[in-house]
């Protein structure tokens, strides 16, 4: 899938609804918000400004024209590249389950597909599902089906939900999950197929998933030893 990528901006708690505002304004209306911490011991806090732990998570899906124009609002106006304020990046993916999903996830932006994946010859990929809070076991339970191993779920609010009636034909609730699973590249398809028919917009789930290419990985001597069984 080209041009596509998952935005996540780490920033000071206080300033969230700052940097949605903004994003708003580039047509990015779907937003992920979850809250976190800082691990940085004090003498790192000092060295680069920060004056506290408390941060902000926003993951959001955005072209590669859209990441130009808000990147140099954030650097301009939002002053990211002031230590202290925090940092925003972004992760090509490769691909979204299904064409309902995308456009309500793109919103009003701008996007011509390309090919399936960025990255080639990637071993894993991360699924990313995003669901509406409770479902986790539901998700998982599709997922292990196909062979998929463990996952990690955080919680997140939803901002922009309003538009799922719009490209979706379902309301969506603001309490969100969202689970992570790396699975082997070879897996990927069939595990997103499981997860969509089981736990897609037609269940209570009503669970998006997309892709993100793993390029390196440590820990996943289990995934080998179950291929080469």
């Amino acid at each position: 899938m080209s041009e596509l990528f998952l935005m996540v901006a780490i920033i000071e708690r206080n300033r969230t609804k700052d940097f949605a505002k903004l994003y708003n304004r580039h047509d990015v209306s779907i937003n992920l918000i979850t809250m976190g911490k800082g691990t940085a011991g004090s003498e790192i806090l000092d060295y680069f400004g920060l004056q506290g732990t408390e941060k902000s998570l926003i993951f959001s899906i955005v072209t590669k024209e859209t990441w130009k124009k808000i990147k140099y609002d954030l650097e301009k106006e939002m002053k990211i590249d002031v230590p202290g304020t925090g940092i925003a990046f972004i992760i090509p993916m490769s691909s979204i389950g299904g064409k309902k999903q995308l456009e309500f996830l793109l919103g009003s932006q701008h996007f011509e597909k390309g090919e399936e994946t960025v990255l080639k010859d990637t071993k894993y990929e991360l699924l990313v599902t995003i669901a509406n809070q409770g479902y986790t076991e539901q998700i998982m339970s599709a997922a292990r089906k196909m062979n998929a191993g463990g996952g990690t779920v955080i919680h997140a609010k939803g901002t922009g939900m309003e538009g799922a009636e719009k490209f979706l034909g379902v309301t969506l609730a603001a309490e969100k999950e969202i689970i992570f699973i790396v699975v082997r590249s070879d897996m990927k398809n069939d595990i997103m197929r499981a997860i969509m028919e089981e736990a897609g917009l037609q269940s209570e789930a009503k669970s998006v998933v997309f892709s993100l290419p793993v390029t390196s990985t440590a820990g996943m001597r289990l995934l080998e030893e179950t291929k080469e069984e």
